[in-house]
């Protein structure tokens, strides 16, 4: 769980069940992080109302601080909560490319490798 999420709202008074909700929803990213990141990240949640010419009215957006990166999503709709739920399934998307690029033994190299140690061995 993400411990440290500060929640802040721009031009919006923030409910408690908004703030419990937001804290469940991202609290629980840290299970799309490696675990080497788990202990230092952080993050920032800012809510908007805001009013725009199609419709949108609410603007969520999260800031996820980890080890060497930054990592941001926006977006916004008619319901805060939709806008919070939407802008979670970015940050899932680009924690899952941050999670493949810092870890070295995932992804197609590992297999595509060990074929070649094998078959190299059975040369010698």
């Amino acid at each position: 769980m993400i411990q440290s999420i500060a929640i802040t709202g721009v031009k919006y008074d923030i409910d408690d069940n908004t703030k419990k909700y937001i804290s469940r929803k991202i609290g629980r990213l840290d299970r799309f992080l490696p675990r080497h990141a788990r202990k230092s990240v952080s993050a920032e949640v800012k809510l908007r109302e805001v009013n725009r010419d199609h419709g949108n009215k609410y603007e969520a957006e999260i800031i996820l601080h980890v080890p060497d990166k930054q990592l941001t999503a926006k977006d916004s709709t008619l319901n805060m909560l939709a806008a919070v739920d939407i802008v979670e399934a970015k940050i899932v998307a680009q924690l899952n490319k941050y999670k493949e690029l810092h870890i070295g033994h995932t992804g197609k190299t590992r297999s595509v490798l060990s074929k070649f140690k094998r078959s190299y061995a059975r040369e010698q």
